[in-house]
């Protein structure tokens, strides 16, 4: 098994680069003057963001081309593994990397919402594809942080660098929502897959086996993070992906119920709960009638 590098301070993260720290919890650095990293699997402690400037032809998600070549935003989280391969140069390329320690951010309005950037939890596949002129904008924000870090640390440095951060994070926010919006025949391609599979797990053994299934059991299969698989459901239907599987699990019930033969029980254990009081309390949240009462309607 490969060696996992721990990456806990930015001072560490730029001495294997070979730069010099001006902050102890943040860095903004121009790849092109900083040492390539080595073919190893690194554990992340810290938020990082690579600007990868690539000249690599068409970029593809799965068999499907990107729209946009001009940029690529890598998001990492702290928790993190990320493996470099030798020979491959996808995180030694031309471009920018900002990272800051989660400790830069405490006692801030950003810390209160940083699991709102869900994009720290993608895989490097969900990468988000900018083109040059949200680059420009992109670049503007890095510049204004490393001004920042020219200048002696005094009280002002800290709301400044973090406002801009923060800036930085929201307008990543909206390239995601156009990547999403641009990417509209991928995503629809998506939306179907996990209809046909929801469909075909509750026609299957697979409730009594397994339960009923979680996000991140459809994520895996069409091989999306959950984080990704979640806000592309939300952006296309306008319901959570969990909220979605509950939809289809109250048609399929209402569905069963039409059959006399079979009792609640039966129907609950059938769509993978263990507890028929757990599917009659969920069945009545959405359809305001408990599955007897839906029942004896339809009599």
């Amino acid at each position: 098994m490969n060696e996992i590098v721990k990456i806990e301070t930015v001072a560490q993260y730029n001495a294997m680069r070979g730069v010099p720290t001006k902050h102890p919890l943040i860095t903004v650095l121009d790849l092109s003057k900083a040492q390539p990293m080595a073919a190893k699997t690194f554990n992340f402690g810290l938020y990082a963001v690579y600007l990868k400037e690539l000249e690599c032809g068409e970029l593809k998600y799965g068999r499907n081309h990107y729209d946009y070549q001009e940029g690529t935003l890598v998001f990492i989280g702290p928790g993190q593994v990320l493996g470099v391969q030798p020979k491959v140069t996808t995180f030694d390329a031309k471009g920018w990397a900002l990272l800051f320690h989660p400790d830069l951010i405490k006692g801030t309005s950003l810390a209160k919402h940083i699991q709102d950037y869900s994009f720290f939890s993608y895989d490097v596949n969900e990468a988000l594809h900018i083109s040059d002129q949200e680059r420009q904008v992109v670049l503007e924000c890095f510049r204004k942080i490393e001004f920042e870090l020219q200048h002696a640390i005094d009280k002002h440095s800290k709301k400044l660098i973090v406002s801009n951060i923060e800036l930085f994070l929201n307008y990543c926010l909206r390239y995601y929502d156009r990547q999403f919006i641009t990417r509209d025949y991928v995503n629809t391609g998506i939306i179907e897959k996990f209809e046909t599979q929801l469909q075909n797990y509750f026609n299957s053994e697979k409730p009594r086996e397994i339960g009923i299934p979680s996000v991140g059991f459809f994520a895996n299969e069409l091989h999306l993070s959950a984080k990704y698989f979640g806000d592309l459901i939300k952006k296309e239907t306008g319901k959570t992906a969990q909220e979605y599987i509950q939809a289809k699990l109250i048609d399929i019930a209402k569905e069963k119920i039409f059959d006399p033969t079979k009792t609640v029980s039966e129907i609950a254990y059938e769509l993978g709960f263990k507890y028929p009081q757990h599917f009659t309390r969920l069945f009545k949240q959405h359809v305001g009638h408990t599955p007897n009462e839906y029942r004896s309607f339809l009599n």
